[in-house]
């Protein structure tokens, strides 16, 4: 498989609201087009509105966003700073990882990973 480029399509009953958490709160920067966020240097995250999308995620942790950074508990404090609450708080993996994790208006969940082996 030859693939171009790589989205997570992430749809909502109220896709302006999600737009305005990822961009606002989350600081994630557009693409230029201005139709997709940027994550890391390959992926986006588009969000659109599906007809059949209603209500908050019925199982969050199905399909975990996953953004690695270099300093989870600075870019934590900066979200926390912003009102969001996290489910999950610098939980230690055995294999590196200190991960926390928090949904976005949806329900859908986002997870801050910091890799130190």
């Amino acid at each position: 498989m030859d693939v171009s480029s790589f989205n997570i399509n992430i749809t909502s009953e109220d896709p302006e609201r999600l737009v305005a958490f990822y961009r606002d709160v989350v600081g994630l920067p557009l693409n230029d087009r201005g139709d997709a966020f940027l994550v890391g240097p390959e992926a986006q995250i588009l969000i659109d509105g599906h007809s059949e999308t209603k209500g908050a995620a019925k199982e969050p942790q199905r399909v975990l966003i996953n953004m690695f950074v270099t300093d989870i508990a600075k870019e934590q404090a900066a979200l926390e700073a912003k009102g969001v609450k996290f489910i999950r708080d610098q939980g230690k993996e055995y294999w590196g990882g200190i991960i926390s994790t928090f949904p976005d208006p949806d329900g859908n969940y986002l997870q801050l990973i910091e890799f130190r082996p």
